[in-house]
């Protein structure tokens, strides 16, 4: 697989801020922060910023292409299971922690790999060893996920400030309830890359596509939190962990991250979005431990450990894959290379069916 390191260093940025927000947020819900306002306030920020950079930026370079009601739709569908994956997420960590949520997002490769197989495509050929150990290896990923919801085990590194109970919960309700909310979260974000690929290859716009996405995040997240939080003081943002967060979430999640994370979708396809994610699992349990003071499970290892095998193997699959791909282009095409030998192996896949 020919990686670029541009693209590697922006990726491996955005696994930073995706621990970093999940750290700082889960210490602003320990302090009372509402989640439905959290959304609302970071999304309006977010387009605030968006705005004015994506109206320069196409003033310098030419003008995106012309959108079509149909993509309009689907950019805001885009922002529908934007916010459906941010409640669940943050929920989910409020249940548990941010180091499970990192270990639940070590699935993306996996789901990923199971959506591109229902819209065909991804191929299953189960005499090539690259889909037998794409195939083995979702099914570990699986397997260590549900290691991580229903097994807590006994504390590694143990916080003294924790509750002296917590030794012998083996199984907790709120831990195996944040743990199948994170499941599902992570779930539509492999949804959200499988619909991101779609609009990218039809309308190659990224901060357009970004802004306008997350327009329709921010309307939609603004009239939910009005009509379930009806008290004005809840409303209110103190000047502490609480607004360190929604600046945080709105500048370098809701605009940075998603601009992107986009752009590398387009250039090198979703899976390779997705190849990082298992490195969240150990800058969240360095951040969980140094400043939460998060007590460190053997579930949590050992269901980390599952689901990083089962990762290694769906993108040693995926990575033998495209060598063969390149290697028969190269054979038929050694005289003459096109730009489609360029694009992502998933859009190649879905532009030859």
């Amino acid at each position: 697989m020919r990686m670029r390191g541009l693209e590697i260093i922006a990726i491996l940025g955005t696994e930073w801020l995706e621990v970093g927000l999940n750290t700082i947020s889960k210490a602003a819900m320990r302090r009372g922060m509402n989640n439905f306002i959290f959304n609302a306030y970071s999304t309006i920020l977010g387009v605030l910023f968006l705005l004015p950079l994506t109206f320069f930026f196409h003033r310098m370079t030419s003008p995106p292409p012309q959108l079509t009601l149909s993509i309009f739709c689907k950019i805001c569908l885009l922002g529908a299971i934007g916010y459906c994956v941010q409640m669940f997420m943050f929920i989910g960590i409020g249940y548990s922690s941010p180091t499970m949520a990192s270990a639940m997002t070590n699935l993306t490769p996996a789901y990923t790999f199971i959506l591109a197989l229902i819209f065909r495509m991804e191929k299953l050929d189960m005499k090539s060893k690259s889909s037998v150990a794409k195939c083995i290896g979702t099914i570990i990923s699986i397997l260590g996920a549900f290691t991580v919801t229903c097994y807590k085990g006994p504390p590694i590194i143990f916080n003294s400030t924790s509750s002296a109970s917590s030794l012998h919960e083996v199984l907790q309700s709120d831990w195996v309830i944040g743990g199948f909310l994170l499941a599902a979260g992570t779930f539509l974000v492999s949804v959200l890359f499988i619909v991101q690929a779609w609009i990218i290859r039809d309308y190659p716009a990224e901060l357009m596509v970004t802004l306008i996405s997350s327009a329709f995040l921010s309307v939609l997240s603004t009239t939910i939190a009005l009509n379930i939080v009806k008290d004005p003081n809840v409303w209110k943002v103190k000047p502490d962990i609480e607004l360190v967060t929604i600046v945080y979430s709105g500048i370098f999640m809701v605009s940075f991250r998603n601009t992107v994370q986009t752009w590398v979708v387009r250039k090198k396809g979703p899976v390779f979005v997705t190849m990082f994610k298992p490195l969240g699992m150990l800058i969240a349990l360095a951040m969980g431990i140094s400043f939460l003071g998060d007590t460190l499970y053997f579930g949590s290892v050992s269901g980390g450990v599952i689901i990083a095998l089962g990762v290694y193997s769906v993108l040693w699959g995926k990575v033998e894959e495209e060598k063969a791909v390149e290697d028969t282009n190269g054979e038929h095409t050694s005289f003459n290379s096109t730009s489609d030998n360029k694009l992502p192996l998933l859009q190649k896949k879905n532009m030859e069916t």
